[in-house]
């Protein structure tokens, strides 16, 4: 599988709540299939993250008219997107460390998988961009740094040439790479979550 990024490694974190990431996957892609929705759930999702990381008043009816057309939905499904949407927003608020990617169980292919991936990690820099920030790719030190790595694993692709062992192994370090990075990211982007900081001045 091509990596663009050094992943951090968590042992063992990928099979924790691992049935549950993988049926959540499958309702949010419930949902946006009946509801016709403009994208699938892993897109869905980062999008969602990238909001909440980088917009303060961000709402689920934002959400929603970023993913369905129209915000067309019954009530029952807006009561699940909105389970989503709080879970989510818990998560990374959360000083436990609980956030997780949204992506296909494991049991899907691993080109699936990666393409899942590549989807959310699309959606969240478009999420990113609900904020007043002009440029997140120009953010300084880490941040930047992080968002770059980010936008550069939209583009992963397995490595037909390795082994299943080899791209499983560097599928669970990307998903740990970016389910850590955003983490970082929400606490860092705090400032622009309340009043934007003067041009040029670091987050630190």
């Amino acid at each position: 599988m091509n990596r663009t990024a050094q992943p951090v490694n968590r042992s063992g974190a990928l099979r924790h709540n691992a049935r549950m990431i993988a049926a959540g996957y499958e309702e949010l892609q419930r949902i946006l299939g009946d509801a016709q929705g403009l994208t699938d759930a892993a897109e869905a999702h980062g999008t969602l993250a990238g909001a909440l990381c980088a917009a303060g008043a961000y709402r689920l009816d934002d959400w929603l008219g970023e993913i369905l057309p129209d915000a067309r939905i019954d009530r029952l499904a807006r009561e699940s997107c909105r389970a989503f949407f709080d879970s989510t927003a818990q998560a990374l608020g959360g000083a436990d460390m609980a956030f997780e990617v949204l992506l296909p169980g494991d049991e899907q292919p691993i080109d699936e998988r990666a393409a899942a991936l590549g989807l959310w990690c699309q959606g969240f820099l478009y999420g990113l961009g609900t904020s007043a920030i002009d440029d997140v790719t120009r953010l300084p030190g880490e941040v930047g740094e992080l968002v770059r790595d980010l936008s550069e694993i939209t583009r992963i692709g397995v490595d037909g040439a390795e082994s299943i062992e080899t791209n499983e192994s560097a599928y669970a370090e990307l998903v740990e790479f970016v389910r850590v990075g955003v983490q970082v990211l929400f606490e860092e982007l705090a400032p622009f979550r309340t009043a934007p900081p003067p041009a040029g001045e670091s987050l630190h």
